[in-house]
């Protein structure tokens, strides 16, 4: 029966059973009483309901079936339980397209996420994961120069990325969960590309700081300390701006911003952190960043967002090793046949 995937999908779209019933031409009613699983809709209301989802009709009829464990939600105190369902039903429908791409393979050429060797046990402070960041960027042979690309970095490590189309995202800062033994990461497709990568290397964080925190340590402090360390090293810091300085220019940060990927703010915020500038002058910084906007919107050109091409590449991979057709290709992409078959052959 089709009832909880409608109901799912009804909750990606954002849409109330009256405004679904609306497109699909048939009553509230009737929408409720598909998702109670009470009546099935005919072939016709069927390509109704899905052209106003958004998806394939045969989305309803996916024989996998996934949950997500350990969800880790950072959000807002004032984050509407809507929002979170929303969020939760694009991330299952995408999650559930990966585990059905990973069915199809022989043995799926993933590798999976493996903790870097030799962390410490223990973490007793936030000064300590400077050292935490520097080994685990060792371990993944990044040196100490920015790095272009974080989701491809993640993703060539198991860690997978998904990209949500939910819109209304300012109450919601990221979220982490498991599927099928694989952790997820996920962040907003809308958001500027430093809010992104910030994002992405703070549930890392929670993946390499699990269960080492001392009780005294913060993990949210602790996470986002991670996130400033691995995206903007601190030697790396410190040759752009030297040891002590007395003031910062904020062109200065706007420069960071764009070959670190990491924001104005945060920038600021670290160069405190590591004593390059006095925790005074920080403060009156951030004075001028409250007076100026720029904690919500930071001048300039916004940082490229990041864009996921994994399941994409791995869907037309299986495609040209004979393990799926265009039928299916075009389902797991979420596509019309006759769109897909003109993109693969990259027809006009």
């Amino acid at each position: 029966m089709i009832g909880e995937r409608l109901q799912r999908a009804r909750k990606a779209a954002g849409l109330s059973m009256d405004a679904l019933a609306r497109q699909a031409g048939v009553s509230a009613t009737m929408i409720s009483k598909y998702e109670k699983d009470r009546s099935m809709p005919n072939s016709g209301v069927l390509m109704a309901l899905a052209k106003a989802l958004g998806v394939r009709s045969e989305y309803f009829f996916r024989p996998v079936k996934v949950s997500l464990e350990g969800v880790e939600y950072r959000k807002r105190s004032s984050a509407p339980a809507s929002l979170l369902k929303r969020i939760e039903a694009d991330v299952l429908d995408q999650a559930e397209r990966w585990q059905m791409l990973a069915d199809l393979w022989p043995n799926f050429p993933l590798p999976d996420f493996r903790l870097p060797e030799f962390l410490p046990d223990r973490i007793g402070t936030l000064d300590e994961i400077e050292d935490v960041a520097d080994r685990v960027r060792d371990a993944w042979n990044l040196g100490r120069n920015p790095i272009p690309d974080l989701i491809d970095e993640l993703e060539g490590r198991g860690i997978l990325v998904i990209l949500t189309e939910v819109d209304d995202l300012a109450k919601f800062d990221g979220l982490q969960a498991t599927v099928a033994g694989k952790p997820f990461i996920v962040v907003s497709s809308h958001w500027p590309g430093d809010r992104q990568r910030f994002t992405l290397a703070h549930e890392l964080g929670h993946l390499i700081l699990n269960e080492r925190l001392d009780a005294s340590v913060d993990e949210e402090k602790a996470c986002d300390r991670f996130a400033s360390s691995f995206l903007l090293p601190a030697c790396s810091l410190r040759q752009q701006l030297g040891e002590h300085r007395r003031n910062l220019e904020v062109r200065e940060l706007l420069l960071l911003k764009h070959e670190y990927g990491l924001s104005m703010g945060a920038c600021l915020y670290r160069a405190g952190d590591l004593g390059i500038i006095s925790a005074s002058r920080r403060g009156q910084l951030f004075k001028l960043f409250s007076q100026k906007g720029w904690r919500k919107h930071e001048p300039g050109e916004p940082y490229p967002q990041e864009e996921s091409h994994l399941f994409a590449q791995m869907v037309y991979r299986a495609l040209g090793e004979g393990i799926i057709g265009e039928s299916k290709a075009a389902e797991l992409l979420k596509k019309p046949l006759m769109t897909f078959h003109r993109e693969r052959k990259l027809a006009s």
